[in-house]
């Protein structure tokens, strides 16, 4: 995984586009199956930035939640360093909860970043005063245990319909949640910077009366208007 000076700024460049941004680079980039579905902010507002720890839950089985009890979440939450998105897949199951307040609060008081679950929440309420950044697909009062085992942690799972293996740059706000894949994660920030930069051009022109024809998608004539903007000395 990476980390360290180059995940600081990367953080920082991905903290300042939206998903809906970065939505269209992944499908320039032909990667248009890692946006994810079906979740829900906890908290509007928010930025959720942080590379993938990822936790399977399989179906509830007598023996094996006897044997494993909630051992291999526990480990997980203890493993977490700042940056770490704790990533939760539980198979779209929202009749029973997949994380509580206490569990949650650990995860912050480590530096998690965030936490992602296709499954339900528990102890809505008082996770959102956390202040941590939670993305969920409903909330249940039910224990993990009423119809999940946590299996195994830091593999590739399924989330909310996307492939997440460890270490997968995840970015959220109010739209919902995305993926970057590790290795394309700096591209697409790049990218997706340049994108911005030129919308909030195309938006300055609309809101002065100009027609979107021809400027969003630019044509060659604002094409040209724009790279000589970017040209001109900032105004004082």
């Amino acid at each position: 995984m990476a980390g360290g000076q180059h995940d600081e700024q990367l953080f920082a460049e991905l903290r300042a586009v939206a998903t809906a941004t970065l939505a269209a680079q992944l499908r320039r980039h032909e990667l248009d199956a890692a946006v994810l579905s079906g979740l829900t902010p906890l908290a509007p507002g928010q930025k959720l930035v942080g590379r993938a720890r990822t936790l399977r839950y399989l179906p509830f089985r007598e023996d094996l939640a006897a044997a494993k009890g909630m051992g291999v979440q526990r480990s997980l939450i203890e493993s977490l360093a700042p940056g770490d998105v704790l990533v939760i897949e539980a198979r779209g199951v929202t009749d029973a909860g997949t994380i509580g307040d206490i569990s949650a609060l650990r995860a912050r008081e480590r530096g998690a970043a965030g936490i992602v679950t296709d499954g339900a929440l528990r102890d809505a309420a008082v996770i959102a005063s956390f202040g941590l950044p939670v993305y969920f697909s409903g909330t249940n009062p039910a224990q993990p245990s009423r119809r999940h085992v946590p299996f195994e942690s830091d593999v590739a799972v399924a989330c909310a319909g996307v492939l997440v293996e460890p270490g997968d740059v995840l970015v959220g706000d109010d739209d919902g949640v995305v993926l970057l894949p590790a290795a394309a994660a700096a591209a697409i920030a790049a990218d997706a910077l340049a994108q911005e930069e030129e919308e909030r051009f195309v938006a300055a022109r609309v809101a002065e009366g100009e027609s979107l024809l021809g400027l969003f998608p630019m044509g060659p004539e604002w094409r040209a208007r724009y790279e000589a903007s970017k040209e001109r000395p900032p105004a004082r």
